[in-house]
């Protein structure tokens, strides 16, 4: 409990807020750090995984990943999980294109912190948006999977340093 309460603090307490979300056309096209470990490449699929589904509107799998205190972090506000599916299921946030350019993974104890740099279109309240931003995304291992505690997307103007690869 106290884990996945100080993932939540670590996730509000990082980024500005920003916009919107992204879809399945999400591709790595570099990822920082030399050495990936197999738990690096688990969490990017993951994140890769989640987008696919947010475009799919495969509200079911994100239930399961969601879990049930996460929050969601956008530009006009932050949502609760059933929210945040609420948005999704209604499409109210339609996505149209997304490309994930950068990645980077960090580990503290059971708690990943997935960081990534966007490029979004989407159709939001019937208006083209494009749109850079930055993600970070905050996982919790629960038992023997990862459950998402916090998403949060955050402006940026002009490429944002990719963070550098966590102490050993």
């Amino acid at each position: 409990m106290m884990k996945f309460a100080y993932a939540v603090l670590l996730m509000t307490a990082l980024p500005t807020l920003a916009l919107a979300q992204t879809m399945p056309a999400a591709q790595t096209t570099s990822v920082a750090g030399a050495n990936l470990s197999a738990q690096d490449k688990e969490l990017i699929s993951l994140s890769q995984q989640k987008w696919r589904w947010m475009a799919e509107k495969n509200v079911a799998a994100l239930d399961k990943l969601f879990d049930e205190k996460s929050i969601f972090v956008h530009m006009s506000r932050t949502m609760t999980k059933p929210q945040e599916l609420e948005v999704i299921r209604t499409g109210n946030i339609e996505y149209r294109k997304a490309d994930v350019s950068d990645v980077s993974v960090r580990f503290i104890n059971d708690t990943a912190i997935v960081w990534s740099r966007i490029e979004l279109q989407a159709i939001v309240g019937g208006n083209v948006a494009n749109n850079p931003f930055t993600v970070t995304e905050t996982f919790v291992k629960v038992g023997d999977q990862w459950k998402l505690g916090a998403l949060v997307f955050s402006a940026f103007r002009g490429p944002p340093a990719v963070p550098a690869a966590a102490p050993k």
